[in-house]
């Protein structure tokens, strides 16, 4: 009898291991380890994204030509209300396929493939090399940056990122983290690139996870959250009994529509 006991405990034991197991985020990582951080890890600039773009000036009039949505009329150089660096003033331009934006007095503008900080810098140079401003200082932002997270986890959905750099850790944690039925080693982030999407599959039990290209979110890839193989038998039990229960309510009806009519 104790014999017995013992393997039911010891079979108890390796399946909370087991369970543990495939729960378990970066497994077999030692504390204080490190790894590098890599160096594409800002979002960057893409074609088709939007963003807003505006340059100041210590002398704030200097700066409205180039904010082109304030009341300035480039004929007469006259200045209708000054609006410059209100939200209202902002104006959204949009990156086009080819990654350019065109801004006004100084013309089109290469975006894609730089961060926010490469950009505002590019277009100060442009700005003050042009002779139009010496102290120009430009600030670019997203308009619009999201990502989607589907699957096993607690709230799929699509979210807005708010920082230049997420993580897939910081994606799930949008999502209110994956479901107990989350399979932690086939995350998918599927990734748009050059006109293909690129799918990458994530096994977040591994450190080797920092190592993936997908470990740093970009603007609009999507991640799946693929079920483990106990949600995957309990969804095909329940649409086996689903026919089942189906197919004996229609034996039923059918047999009782014959008592009827016999």
């Amino acid at each position: 009898m104790k014999f017995y006991r013992l393997l039911i405990a010891l079979a108890l034991i390796l399946c909370s291991c087991n369970a543990q197991r495939n729960v378990l985020y970066l497994q077999n990582i030692e504390s204080g380890a490190e790894s590098a951080v890599a160096e594409n890890s800002i979002i960057r600039i893409k074609p088709l994204d939007q963003i807003k773009i505006v340059v100041n000036s210590k002398n704030p009039e200097l700066a409205i030509p180039f904010n082109s949505s304030s009341n300035y009329n480039a004929l007469t150089g006259s200045v209708v209300s000054n609006t410059t660096g209100t939200e209202s003033s902002i104006q959204t331009f949009t990156v086009d396929s080819e990654g350019y934006v065109t801004m006004p007095i100084i013309g089109k503008v290469k975006c894609a493939g730089l961060t926010r900080e490469e950009l505002a810098k590019n277009i100060e140079n442009l700005i003050r090399n042009g002779g139009y401003i010496q102290d120009p200082n430009v600030n670019v932002r997203f308009a619009s940056l999201t990502l989607s997270i589907l699957g096993e986890v607690s709230k799929p959905g699509r979210y807005d990122i708010r920082n230049d750099q997420i993580t897939i850790f910081e994606a799930l944690a949008l999502a209110g983290d994956m479901t107990i039925y989350g399979s932690r080693n086939d995350v998918l982030v599927v990734r748009e690139k050059e006109g293909k999407n690129i799918v990458t599959t994530l096994d977040l039990r591994s450190p080797e996870v920092f190592n993936s290209p997908c470990y740093y979110l970009e603007q609009n890839d999507v991640v799946i959250v693929n079920p483990n193989k106990y949600k995957a038998a309990t969804s095909e039990i329940n649409q086996n009994r689903s026919f089942w229960i189906s197919l004996t309510s229609t034996a039923i009806s059918l047999a009782t529509f014959l008592t009827v009519i016999l």
